[in-house]
């Protein structure tokens, strides 16, 4: 296989654009490096079709390892043929590969294996000929043997009976075409292990939906109400036809052999094939379901991470309570904790009193502007203290409940002890809670990405591979952000692109040591970071401040002297850099001509189009065009406040198959159905929303009771979505059974219970 042929065909690229990709990946080259400074090479690809591509790269150097690998094998028992040879080259995933060489693989013992060492493959072939006259009983009785345990006729005839539905088993074509039929024809049923029991899966208990049709996120709540006990899931296919399949090829006479070989198939289907195509078909149902949980969680962490930073903010952080007190930290617009303290604002009204002191006082003495408030425990009686505190006070003070999802595991964490030594777990958690909010993306950086809680089933999914795609959402993130040099934590520093966590904490030892970096060209002065890792990260780490402006930019040092060139091009200089930004380099620019100016100081018109970018706005960060987050300061409602009809304002906090769930400042978070999202049909919610985006809803529906809220974004009532049939509300008729229903579990799925967030 010519892999970087098939990639260009399969991402619709040119050619020469995947063979420069892979090479630069084959180098070392980092995919965020590749991506911002390699645009000229690669066609301007971006980082997620880079990492795709590199993805798919690795599959396929590992399908063609494994074909070697199979080729050996089968050569070295002397049972290599051109045909086998053929199939080998021709086949395109690991599973026709393993099924091709499944006949030759090593087996452990079976009633086939223990047939032949009886010695009766011979009579195997003769049944398996079928022809006319041929007598088996007759047949069989010249391998009646005492000594191979073969006491008559009839147990010669079974034997090679195992023989010949083992044979069969292992027919790589014939698999693949009862494979590809239950994938077309079958169904997942499922049951329930105890009817009377009582569980979120109650919709699984008598459930069957083509395996075509069945949604990811209902193959994993499956999955894991059957792990969990409560559900017996199996995969239906009509035996009948699945059987005519074998028959047509293996039956070929109508006789007592033909019969034989008839009972044989039969047996093979029902105690080989079917058993191994089922878990064949599920497992390939709940990789890819794991596959499209991993992209959605990818997605939303994307979108989390790239907030706007509430920047020159001094916040107020608490972490909610009720035992143990609600915890207060107090931070600068450097992130620096100043003061920190611990309120009872949840038990007596003389306790109550005296924490609005207490954070009146803090407001006033650090000149707090947000106050920051964790969803959990106790959130919604801390959220409607600090509305009262807001109230009485007569600076300007407004407040946001954040998602403390990972807070605790930051806490205990190694990296909080370094950075707080003398503060116990909660303080260090209310830290975290205010500056998830004045920075996210540093802040957040810290947490293992899955902990962080923006998707679905994340506790069921391949830990390696979520892993390898969160860390690369959040190295995407850092890299495309930029990092200070002078100011970041080595949690920050290990997700720049060329440097690991072992040369992040000699960046911040060299710091500490010899004081705040003064120019790029100093990291080479750092332990273990040398020219290939100076290469990779010099561009996307920042020095304010520095001896060169143009530290302070994405502009990689490689085109420093084009960068000069371009500004003395246009009248200016580093000067002007330093002061602001050249404004106006690109209308000068446009003047003299993009590809002219590219011409002349020999770089591409992508880089040269990024310069200009970068001098125009030194030190910018994408963040800030950006909608803010959506900050309150009116009264706290309650859920038995809503009324259908309402409009509200709220934030998209958590985005899964089915829906979005939004804060619209309740202490739960309502759910917006895929129906309901826009006027048009969408398959995904991701096409329409992203988390941290700030939208206009209505209520539909209230249940006090269950605390379930239900929303709508559709702009009219009355009007339609394009694609599917519409009911009477205006929703899409759809015969399955609603997606919300399919019997998720609420504790499990991040930051929402079964239709709503619980704080």
């Amino acid at each position: 296989m010519d892999i970087n042929k098939t990639l260009a065909q399969e991402f619709s690229l040119r050619q020469e654009q995947v063979d420069n990709t892979v090479g630069l990946i084959d180098e070392g080259a980092t995919i965020p490096f590749i991506a911002r400074y390699r645009k000229e090479v690669t066609g301007s690809l971006d980082d997620q079709i880079l990492r795709e591509l590199s993805d798919r790269l690795n599959y396929l150097r590992n399908l063609e390892k494994r074909k070697e690998e199979i080729r050996t094998a089968i050569t070295g028992q002397e049972k290599m043929t051109p045909e086998i040879e053929n199939a080998i080259s021709a086949a395109v995933t690991l599973v026709e590969v393993e099924d091709i060489y499944r006949p030759f693989k090593p087996k452990r013992r079976t009633r086939a294996s223990i047939a032949r060492e009886k010695g009766l493959d011979p009579l195997a072939k003769v049944i398996m000929e079928q022809a006319d006259g041929t007598s088996p009983e007759e047949e069989a009785a010249a391998f009646i043997s005492e000594e191979k345990q073969v006491p008559d006729a009839a147990a010669a005839v079974q034997g090679a009976m195992d023989i010949i539905a083992e044979d069969i088993s292992d027919d790589a074509d014939l698999r693949k075409k009862l494979r590809q039929a239950a994938s077309d024809k079958g169904e997942i049923v499922s049951k329930a292990v105890d009817a009377e029991a009582e569980s979120v899966y109650m919709n699984y208990y008598d459930y069957s939906e083509p395996v075509s049709k069945v949604a990811d996120h209902r193959v994993l709540a499956l999955d894991r109400g059957e792990k969990e006990g409560f559900l017996k899931v199996s995969l239906s296919l009509d035996e009948t036809a699945a059987t005519d399949i074998i028959l047509g090829k293996y039956v070929k006479a109508n006789n007592a052999c033909g019969e034989l070989v008839r009972e044989a198939a039969e047996d093979g289907y029902k105690r080989l094939i079917f058993p191994s195509i089922e878990r064949e078909i599920r497992s390939e149902m709940t990789a890819n379901a794991a596959e499209s949980s991993i992209k959605v969680f990818a997605s939303n962490l994307r979108q989390l991470l790239l907030q706007p930073p509430l920047k020159n903010s001094v916040i107020l952080g608490l972490d909610p309570g009720y035992r143990t007190g609600c915890k207060v930290a107090v931070i600068d617009a450097t992130g620096k904790v100043v003061d920190t303290a611990v309120i009872h604002c949840t038990s007596s009204k003389a306790e109550y009193e005296r924490s609005k002191k207490t954070i009146k006082e803090l407001i006033a003495r650090h000149g707090v502007t947000t106050i920051s408030i964790g969803n959990g425990t106790a959130s919604r009686e801390t959220e409607q203290f600090a509305a009262e505190v807001i109230k009485e006070i007569p600076q300007q003070v407004s407040y946001m409940v954040v998602s403390e999802a990972g807070a605790s595991v930051y806490s205990a964490s190694k990296l909080a002890a370094e950075e707080f030594p003398d503060f116990d777990v909660t303080l260090r958690g209310a830290v975290s809670i205010a500056r998830r909010l004045q920075d996210p993306l540093a802040e957040l950086v810290k947490i293992e990405p899955k902990a962080i809680g923006v998707g679905q089933y994340q506790h069921d999914m391949p830990q390696a591979r979520m892993n390898e795609a969160l860390g690369g959402v959040v190295e995407d993130c850092v890299n495309s952000v930029g990092v200070d040099l002078n100011t970041a934590s080595y949690s920050l520093l290990s997700y720049v692109a060329g440097v690991n966590a072992s040369v992040a904490r000699n960046i911040v030892a060299y710091r500490e040591e010899n004081g705040r970096f003064t120019d790029r060209k100093e990291l080479l002065k750092v332990p273990k970071l040398g020219k290939k890792a100076f290469e990779q990260c010099a561009g996307f780490l920042r020095v304010r401040d520095g001896k060169n402006p143009l530290d302070n930019t994405a502009v990689h040092p490689e085109s420093y002297k084009a960068a000069e060139a371009l500004l003395a091009e246009c009248s200016f200089s580093l000067a002007d850099v330093s002061q602001g930004g050249a404004a106006g380099i690109s209308e000068k620019a446009e003047a003299a001509g993009i590809s002219n100016i590219s011409e002349k100081l020999g770089i591409g018109v992508p880089t040269l189009t990024d310069i200009i970018s970068e001098l125009k706005k030194p030190g910018r960060d994408l963040r800030d065009e950006l909608p803010p987050p959506l900050l309150r300061s009116g009264d706290v409602m309650e859920i038995k406040d809503l009324k259908p009809g309402m409009e509200l304002v709220g934030t998209i906090r958590n985005i899964i198959d089915f829906g979005a769930f939004v804060d619209i400042g309740v202490h739960e978070d309502g759910l917006v159905h895929i129906s309901q999202i826009c006027n048009r049909y969408i398959k995904h919610p991701l096409e329409a929303v992203k988390v941290g985006e700030v939208v206009k809803v209505r209520v539909l529906d209230v249940d006090v009771k269950r605390s379930r809220i239900s929303l709508t974004m559709r702009l009219d009532d009355g009007e339609k979505k394009s694609g599917g049939k519409q009911d009477n509300g205006g929703r899409r008729r759809d015969r399955r059974p609603r997606q919300e229903e399919r019997g998720f579990d609420p504790s499990r799925i991040s930051n929402s219970a079964f239709r709503i967030k619980k704080r």
